[in-house]
C-alpha cells in the first residue's frame, strides 16, 4: 500500500535507523559501498550480466544433453581482493553465475563448487577475479 503516511513513515524510519547506527558506530567502513571504484562498476555490471547469460546457456545445454556430461568439481584458489567488500562481491558474482557457487570465503582463500571441470578451471586468475579487484577503491 502506497499511502503517503506509510511511505513517509518508512523513509523516516530508515533515516532514523541509519543515523542511530552511525552514532553507535556500528556501520563499518568495509561494508560501505562508497569506497568502491564507481568508474569500474559501470563496466562491471554489463560484463557480469553477459557472463550470467552465457553461463546460463552453457548450463542449459548441459542439462538438455542426453548423456548429462557434468563433472561436479570443488576448486580452492587464492582471490586477489584485499578487502572484505571485494571478497563478498567476488563470491556473490561467482554464485550469481549459473553452474558455480562459492562455498567458503576467507581472506586469501575461496572454495567454489562448479558443475564442470572446465568451469572450475576457469576460476583461478580469472577475468572475474581481476574485475572484482578493480572494483576495490585504491587507498592512498
Amino acid at each position: 500500500m502506497y499511502v503517503p503516511f506509510l511511505v513517509t513513515a518508512g523513509v523516516g524510519s530508515a533515516i532514523a535507523i541509519t543515523l542511530l547506527a552511525r552514532r553507535m558506530d556500528v556501520i563499518d567502513r568495509e561494508g560501505h559501498p562508497s569506497r568502491m571504484a564507481w568508474f569500474a562498476i559501470v563496466s562491471y555490471w554489463p560484463w557480469l550480466i553477459k557472463e550470467i547469460i552465457l553461463s546460463a546457456w552453457t548450463v542449459t545445454k548441459l542439462i538438455l544433453h542426453p548423456r548429462l556430461p557434468i563433472s561436479p568439481t570443488l576448486i580452492e584458489f587464492v582471490p586477489t581482493q584485499k578487502t572484505d567488500l571485494g571478497l563478498v562481491v567476488h563470491a556473490n558474482s561467482i554464485t550469481l553465475t549459473p553452474g558455480t557457487i562459492a562455498i567458503e570465503v576467507e581472506p586469501g582463500r575461496m572454495l567454489v563448487h562448479a558443475l564442470t571441470r572446465d568451469g572450475a578451471g576457469g576460476l583461478q586468475n580469472s577475468e572475474m577475479d581481476r574485475r572484482c579487484s578493480d572494483l576495490e577503491a585504491r587507498q592512498p
